[in-house]
């Protein structure tokens, strides 16, 4: 049996149906192109009969993509199969996909038939597509929950017509990995011509079996899975792409499969279909929530700086991100606050472990997760009495066109006042070069990043800088309901951390 997974996205088919809000021809196409850089098999665009924006949009995508197949879905109805051919038609290659509900419950309720009129008309539909393509796949709606002597009967009428993919759907997430498997062996041990097919799965997440159940279909013979990039879709969602392929990847040795993906792709492509779909990723959702490579408890930070395997079973490079993060809390131990400490640049005996630590866990227990910059100042809080050398006591920025603004500040160096005036590019340029001249220090912003917080019901401007000096970052934060209020306090926040750090000890101000 062949080793190699087919992985078919329907992220805009499926996915799209959960959206509160349609997705227009750009947006879709932009999805559809980080699915072909991913390296995704088969795209099913849309289902092309259902609205004139539908079809132009799977129109679109079967003109542009090249390297993965374009797929198309249809009722059992010539109108949605010629539909679904219009739209394909620009493809090199592409599939139509036909479905058609095979489960009493939907043969009785939903579609007022039996179950022999629904393989008349299948095996019938199926012929009408060949016509158009050999490439057709037959889709036994709510498969989960028809008995296995109607499905078998079904999927050998429709492969003998000509079907060559056989769809499987767990449409309502009602099964069990052992019940899919079952289903999976049963379809290849009693359907006489199942050689002639591929058996696919398409399973859903209402009871969270989702993945196990596509897992368990394939180790049952299954060779084609379904679904969607982070798991969008119908009520609870699909089965998620990127944890079947990881699962793939990062159990090969006992799956022995494999896919076509481009891995380093997939944390990419998980983000532009957040944005585009507006749909937040939870932060511990498996392979791409953001908190799958990082590490609070001080025995797993531990752990991992002595051997990333301990607590990591893939490499978050492996899918496109540049690292695990180590997040300091209350939890966090010694080994953490010495390693960001030294990421930091500074020796171990810059500064007192033990005391660090102290003063470290009393300021996370009330502020929660603690950032560089609130470390750096902590580990020199004791060494000089005066913490904030530097204290801005005045400033104004004027904008003299819509490009160059001046700004004029006055800081308290030491006991020293100083001021000066500067034009800059912007506001944020003039402050910036204005405080590079008052303190005589060599500094360059490297990160500059804005951020709303609400805070007991009023809208603050959150600031957040990253700045260079010596080759050495330096991180600050500044908070206020003025952005340029903001700016200059993170970046006085920096520059006298670069002051307490022992770097600048011997500068004397005239």
């Amino acid at each position: 049996m062949n080793n190699k997974i087919i992985i078919l996205d329907t992220t805009l088919r499926d996915g799209e149906q959960s959206l509160k809000s349609s997705l227009n021809v750009q947006n879709k196409l932009e999805i559809a192109f980080s699915l072909e850089r991913m390296g995704i098999d088969i795209i099913e665009a849309g289902f092309p009969i259902s609205s004139p924006g539908e079809f132009e949009s799977v129109k679109n995508i079967s003109k542009n993509i090249k390297n993965s197949k374009v797929c198309a879905l249809a009722r059992c109805l010539e109108k949605d199969i010629d539909a679904a051919y219009e739209s394909l038609k620009f493809s090199n290659y592409y599939r139509i996909h036909i479905f058609i509900a095979t489960s009493p419950i939907h043969i009785k309720t939903k579609l007022k038939s039996k179950l022999s009129d629904i393989i008349s008309l299948s095996v019938k539909m199926v012929k009408y597509a060949k016509k158009y393509t050999d490439d057709i796949e037959f889709s036994c709606e709510d498969g989960g929950r028809t008995p296995i002597n109607d499905l078998c009967y079904i999927v050998e009428s429709v492969i003998k017509a000509g079907a060559n993919t056989i769809n499987i759907p767990d449409t309502v997430g009602y099964t069990l990995p052992n019940e899919y498997s079952n289903i999976i062996n049963k379809l290849l041990n009693n359907v006489i011509n199942i050689d002639k097919a591929i058996i696919s799965v398409h399973t859903h997440n209402d009871l969270g079996m989702a993945t196990g159940n596509a897992i368990s279909a394939i180790q049952a013979g299954a060779r084609q899975i379904e679904g969607t990039i982070n798991g969008l879709g119908e009520r609870a969602g699909n089965c998620a792409l990127e944890e079947i392929i990881m699962a793939i990847h990062t159990r090969k040795k006992i799956l022995n499969l494999s896919t076509n993906i481009n891995h380093n792709e997939i944390y990419y492509t998980s983000k532009i279909i957040s944005k585009i779909c507006n749909i937040n990723i939870p932060i511990n959702k498996p392979i791409v929530g953001s908190n799958v490579f990082s590490h609070s408890s001080g025995i797993h930070q531990d752990g991992v700086l002595k051997n990333k395997k301990n607590y990591e079973i893939m490499t978050p490079k492996f899918i496109g991100l540049n690292k695990s993060k180590l997040n300091l809390t209350s939890r966090s131990g010694r080994a953490a606050v010495n390693y960001r400490m030294k990421k930091m640049g500074y020796n171990k005996n810059d500064y007192n472990i033990n005391k660090l630590y102290c003063l470290f866990l009393k300021f996370a227990d009330k502020k929660g997760q603690v950032f560089d910059y609130d470390l750096e100042h902590l580990a020199f809080l004791n060494k000089n009495k005066m913490s904030n050398y530097f204290i801005l006591k005045y400033f104004n920025v004027i904008s003299i066109s819509k490009i160059k603004s001046t700004a004029f500040i006055k800081i308290l160096c030491g006991n020293k006042l100083k001021s000066d005036i500067s034009i800059g590019y912007g506001p944020i340029d003039a402050l910036y070069k204005t405080i590079k001249k008052i303190t005589l220090l060599n500094i360059k912003i490297i990160k500059y990043k804005i951020k709303n917080q609400i805070i007991n019901k009023k809208n603050l401007k959150k600031v957040n800088i990253v700045i260079n000096y010596n080759n050495k970052k330096f991180y600050g934060m500044g908070l206020n309901n003025n952005i340029l209020k903001s700016s200059i306090k993170a970046i006085i926040n920096i520059i006298n951390s670069i002051w307490l750090s022992k770097k600048v000890k011997k500068l004397k101000f005239k």
